[in-house]
């Protein structure tokens, strides 16, 4: 009995480890199972279980290609979505692609990406300005969030140079237009393999 216990106190509790350390477990295992398997791993172990990345887009980017072209230029949310999904395919990871014009559906979606995804990419458009709830949502969740936005929000009105974002993302990404997407998933890509 004595015996049993003292096994069961040497185990790893892999209900209290964070999800980086569970990310990072499962990565190694992976990149074994790839040495014994060959490049696509065993036939029962799906890559992308874990590496997917959630890209999250609020409100009004849902008119981009429309709205104010020399401001965020002429190119759509879906042509985005498609190099974004290409891209993060060339690295290996599934993406889940979003958008919304409401602030709970950007929070409820924040949550969830921390059971889903190994990490998201944030383009709370107009919420970056002034949602403490936003703010909370990603201070919150246990993996890496990068903010992005299409224009330099520095170079613009006054009460876009703050961001309720910044302080919790683990990086921002501003004013490179679409091309800040593809950059903010080599930045994730980079967190997670340097972990």
């Amino acid at each position: 009995m004595q015996r049993d216990n003292k096994q069961a106190a040497n185990k790893t509790n892999l209900t209290k480890l964070p999800h980086r350390a569970l990310h990072a477990m499962h990565m190694a295992l992976y990149k074994k199972l790839q040495a014994i398997c060959g490049n696509n791993g065993p036939p029962f172990m799906s890559k992308t279980a874990h590496n997917r990345f959630l890209i999250l887009n609020g409100p009004n980017l849902n008119l981009l290609g429309s709205r104010e072209p020399e401001t965020y230029g002429t190119v759509t949310l879906a042509q985005i979505e498609a190099e974004a999904t290409t891209k993060a395919a060339t690295l290996g990871y599934e993406l889940d692609f979003r958008q919304t014009n409401l602030e709970g559906a950007l929070v409820d979606w924040i949550q969830e990406g921390a059971q889903i995804a190994s990490g998201i990419i944030l383009n709370a458009a107009a919420y970056t300005h002034t949602s403490v709830a936003i703010h909370d949502a990603v201070a919150a969740i246990d993996i890496p969030v990068i903010e992005v936005h299409l224009s330099n929000i520095y170079a613009r009105e006054t009460f876009r140079h703050h961001s309720y974002v910044s302080d919790v993302a683990a990086g921002v990404i501003c004013g490179f237009g679409p091309h800040g997407y593809m950059l903010a998933i080599d930045a994730l890509d980079s967190m997670l393999r340097n972990q």
